[in-house]
């Protein structure tokens, strides 16, 4: 009898030191903050939201200037933002904004009411209404017009939201806009007479030979030292959860359900159009740090006075 209680008492003290390995090991893996935006940056994620995994709690915000605070106070782990901010976010931070991986390429389209824009030395001496002022946007379409001389000859009127210049555009009030998606397929859902005159993603590589680099994940640097594994598990989560976006039938219902999009039918437009990667490594550094010299020689403020150095993006094993 004993010997039976020995041996169940052993039994039962493995199976304590086992729960108690097994929460350790989940006490040892945080629950990341994530910070993802309505519109083509944060689209990528919208399966990942709906999974709801453990590791990673996904907060939705309207714009990135609600995401820029947070960040620097530390209540936010990973955001995602325009590669501009994050720039911009590096220098702020004193180093402490890193880059993780590039997860938007050009969405910035220019929408006419009409027929007479077929390349940007269309556009002069003509009114181009626009939104993104202050943001990569902005900086992207300067550098543009400088690159083609037009700088002087094109009058651009910032809009504060993007919604406000698709509705000017939807109505006719507005004859040309730079928009990104996925506000250019909510234009066109509502006014078939408009349409998509320039692509400037196209426009940008002939330029400069770069990729047009739109949108990137950050993270702490103090929570990529200490946890690696948990930001390695969520670049590879947000790679899966953009791969499905772009390729399963009910992407365009997640995006909406999720509140990224306004709805299924322009999620379903727009999918194809906001160019959703997730690109780590050296290619991601390759191909950032190109759009940042592009953008710095527009405008160094653009990018928090100076270049970021080799710091500032990650080498996630």
């Amino acid at each position: 009898m004993e010997r039976k209680f020995k041996s169940i008492l052993c039994a039962l003290l493995c199976l304590a030191l086992a729960f108690s390995l097994t929460a350790c090991k989940k006490a040892e893996q945080p629950v990341l903050q994530v910070a993802a935006l309505k519109g083509p940056t944060g689209l990528g994620l919208s399966k990942l939201m709906t999974d709801a995994e453990d590791n990673f709690e996904i907060t939705l915000y309207d714009a990135p200037d609600a995401v820029t605070g947070k960040f620097i106070s530390g209540e936010i782990d990973i955001a995602a933002v325009p590669i501009n901010l994050a720039s911009v976010l590096y220098s702020k931070t004193q180093g402490q904004a890193v880059m993780i991986a590039v997860n938007t390429l050009g969405v910035l389209y220019i929408l006419e009411n009409g027929e007479t824009v077929g390349s940007l030395s269309d556009l002069a001496g003509r009114t181009l209404y626009a939104t993104g002022q202050g943001s990569t946007p902005e900086y992207v379409l300067n550098r543009l017009l400088a690159e083609n001389g037009l700088t002087d000859s094109v009058t651009v009127e910032y809009v504060g939201e993007h919604a406000a210049l698709a509705a000017m555009m939807a109505s006719g009030e507005a004859e040309l806009a730079m928009l990104p998606e996925p506000n250019v397929s909510a234009v066109l859902l509502k006014n078939e007479k408009v349409r998509i005159a320039l692509d400037l993603t196209e426009a940008w590589e002939t330029a400069f030979d770069t990729t047009l680099v739109q949108g990137c994940y950050i993270v702490q640097k103090s929570v990529l030292d200490e946890h690696p594994e948990a930001v390695s598990a969520f670049v590879e989560a947000a790679g899966r959860s953009a791969e499905y976006m772009l390729t399963a039938d009910d992407a365009a219902k997640i995006a909406a359900e999720q509140g990224v999009v306004a709805s299924e039918q322009i999620a379903a437009k727009a999918m194809q159009n906001c160019n959703l990667v997730c690109i780590a490594g050296e290619e991601m550094q390759r191909i950032a740090s190109a759009m940042l010299s592009a953008l710095f020689e527009a405008n160094p403020k653009s990018v928090g006075g100076a270049l970021p150095d080799d710091a500032f993006y990650a080498a996630l094993s």
